[in-house]
């Protein structure tokens, strides 16, 4: 999803990519589940993405993610469930009922991301509405709580010609027509700078998807890395400043956005990200200080193992013990 994503303030080369039009890679569906998943959607949400390889179990004891109460899945791409996605489809449909019984116990919700760094779905000519009812096709048939939606087809979106926000909004609403709110959840990740006008992205990013769908989207685990700000509380929570200003979390309020939609995400460690890390401890000062102004979102961590139940612990602050 995030680790090593392009600054998109950067110029992206021009990359030689066939069309793909309507085609996605049929999803894993090998021992299907005939259960269908039913999910309200936490709040405050938090949030652990997992992608790297744990264990021939895909996903470690519940007992290991003790705090958060999400955990997605990384990741559904054009090209099939990959990673963790694809590992845990594989498992056989007993072993995929345990895992998820004993999350349901805890309290924690599994979910699959869709897309990630490697996806370009709009560049690439994928049709939204037949991506969209595969990869819902994908969550019902392993009876998955819902899905979150990893855009981030920079090309598209600094085009500024609104294909990206247009994609993106006709693949949300074909999403909730199979996942219906409050049965399923539905979150997306986008880049913080996209959530703040700037006339990089002339047609809106995703203000205009806001607009246009916010109210399906249940939450927003944004990315607050890898875009060289956000390394402090004041930069995170206040004032953004450098390429991308108007982009931290009560700017991206006063520009329209739910407060209490708006998940902050980090990365687990330096490893996870190309920059934007901050301690757990510190951020978990940061957290108290949203809190305190009116935030109770959540926070998001991208990755485990690197972000563990002691890591959200710290990062929750005093203000969700």
């Amino acid at each position: 999803m995030f680790s090593f994503t392009r600054m998109i303030s950067s110029v992206s080369a021009a990359l030689a990519l066939a069309s793909v039009s309507s085609v996605l890679a049929a999803p894993v569906l090998n021992n299907v589940s005939p259960l269908v998943s039913r999910a309200t959607a936490p709040s405050p949400a938090f949030v652990i993405y997992t992608d790297k390889f744990v264990s021939a179990d895909v996903l470690p004891p519940a007992a290991q993610l003790a705090g958060y109460n999400v955990v997605a899945l990384s990741f559904l791409t054009l090209n099939g469930a990959l990673d963790q996605a694809g590992a845990f489809a594989a498992l056989p449909v007993d072993q995929r009922a345990a895992k998820k019984a004993e999350y349901a116990s805890a309290g924690i919700n599994i979910i699959v991301s869709a897309f990630g760094e490697t996806d370009k779905p709009t560049t690439q000519g994928a049709d939204p509405v037949a991506t969209a009812n595969t990869m819902a096709q994908f969550v019902t048939a392993n009876a998955l709580d819902g899905i979150d939606v990893d855009y981030e087809d920079l090309d598209a979106m600094n085009k500024g010609d609104g294909a990206a926000e247009a994609w993106v909004t006709t693949f949300t609403q074909t999403l909730r027509q199979t996942l219906p709110q409050g049965q399923f959840i539905l979150t997306h990740a986008p880049l913080a700078p996209w959530l703040s006008p700037n006339q990089q992205f002339a047609a809106g990013a995703y203000l205009t998807v806001n607009k246009n769908v916010g109210q399906l989207i249940d939450w927003y685990n944004i990315q607050f890395y890898n875009q060289g700000l956000y390394t402090d509380c004041e930069g995170l929570l206040n004032t953004s400043g450098g390429a991308f200003p108007g982009s931290s979390v009560f700017e991206i309020a006063a520009n329209g956005v739910d407060l209490n939609k708006l998940v902050i995400g980090k990365p687990g460690t330096a490893a996870d990200a190309t920059n934007g890390f901050i301690d757990p401890a510190t951020l978990g000062t940061c957290v108290d200080q949203a809190k305190a102004k009116g935030w109770s979102a959540g926070v998001m961590a991208f990755q485990f193992p690197d972000a563990d139940a002691a890591w959200v612990k710290a990062a929750k602050g005093t203000s969700f013990q």
